[in-house]
């Protein structure tokens, strides 16, 4: 009798205890308000949520297209000042000259007509100062007008003058030749590397029709500049001094430092962009002038906050967090998106300081959210 009762006692407990685990178990579900995910204290799902606090941004990582340039500051174009045939070239693509150095001779010509016309004016200038001398003599005596000695001054001037303008005129050309030598050496203005070469042996030139690049470039290729392409929207942000990192396909992974040194003051009219110069350092002469280049630059930006990249996901046409606000509730946002800084997101528009976002479980939230809409 006692075991019939015991067994009695015991299925009651069992069928108590049954009838109130479902009552538990519903207790610690979450409830979904509006946006809102709310779980009661103890629920087990909230151990697979992990937030996280997100960071104000302090700068942004801008990417402008580009290309590499010779550095004018270190560059020479070289042209003919006369018109004549090109009688040979004393240097090669890649070869290091030095200033003052012999490119090519040309037989020109317009340069023997130059130095005829000096060697005329010497001789005019000789004969005037001559003349001069002896009409000088003859005032002196009392014998020559004044009027004569007037003239011969002023022809001896005028001599003086036009001697002085055709020798100039040679000088500006290299040294003068003892003859007249139509031959003229086409020389480089600076030390550097031949890096371009537009004529040929044998080549007839003209003063008027030479290449728009020079017969010959002479850059100094461990320097390069950059040229950047900037939107309007981006200019203000660029600003000379600024460093950059370049990088371009034939460089692999790997980029070159450089540093912008001036923006310009104009927009072009067909690409609404500003042209931002720069330069970088070239010592293993990798990057090459003409080479297509991306240019990264970091400027101060507080516009936003910085979010871990899994904290937010898209729904349709429209990107969400959720956002902790405490005590077991989840809140999803909508945000606006910026551009992506080392591993995490830039949210312009949606959250607020200090807010800690859903970086592990946003998913299960969504579910959970979705499931009333």
């Amino acid at each position: 009798m006692k075991n019939l009762e015991y067994g009695l006692i015991l299925a009651s407990i069992l069928l108590l205890a049954a009838c109130n685990e479902p009552a538990e178990k519903a207790a610690l579900q979450p409830r979904v308000e509006g946006q809102s995910v709310i779980f009661p204290a103890g629920s087990p799902q909230l151990a697979s949520l992990v937030s996280q606090k997100i960071e104000p941004r302090r700068e942004a990582l801008l990417r402008f297209n580009g290309r590499l340039i010779w550095d004018e500051d270190r560059t020479v174009r070289v042209f003919s000042p006369f018109g004549g045939r090109v009688l040979s070239i004393a240097v090669k693509l890649g070869d290091t000259v030095r200033s003052g150095q012999t490119l090519a001779v040309l037989a020109s010509p317009d340069l023997g007509m130059a130095q005829s016309e000096a060697r005329k004016a010497e001789q005019d200038d000789a004969l005037a100062r001559k003349s001069l001398a002896r009409i000088e003599e003859l005032a002196a005596a009392g014998v020559a007008p004044a009027k004569d000695l007037q003239a011969a001054q002023a022809d001896s001037a005028r001599a003086a003058a036009e001697r002085e303008r055709t020798q100039a005129r040679l000088k500006l050309y290299g040294p003068l030749a003892e003859a007249v030598d139509q031959r003229f050496a086409l020389r480089s203005a600076i030390a550097g590397v031949v890096v371009e070469r537009n004529l040929n042996p044998g080549q007839e030139l003209r003063a008027d029709t030479q290449p728009d690049k020079g017969l010959f470039v002479v850059s100094d290729p461990s320097h390069l500049w950059f040229i950047l392409d900037v939107t309007e929207r981006d200019v203000g942000l660029v600003r000379p001094g600024t460093d950059v990192r370049i990088s371009a396909a034939m460089l692999g992974e790997e980029s070159i430092g450089g540093r912008i040194t001036s923006v310009a003051d104009f927009v072009d009219p067909q690409t609404r962009t500003v042209k931002v110069r720069g330069t970088i350092e070239n010592a293993d002469r990798r990057a090459k002038a003409e080479m297509y280049v991306t240019a990264e630059l970091k400027v101060p930006d507080t516009r936003g906050f910085l979010v871990p990249t899994k904290a937010i996901y898209l729904r349709g046409e429209q990107y969400y967090v959720f956002v902790d606000a405490g005590k077991g509730r989840f809140v999803r946002k909508a945000v606006r998106l910026g551009q992506t800084m080392n591993g995490n997101q830039v949210v312009l528009e949606g959250l607020a300081a200090d807010e800690q976002v859903v970086t592990e479980g946003n998913l299960l939230l969504e579910r959970l959210v979705a499931s009333r809409d």
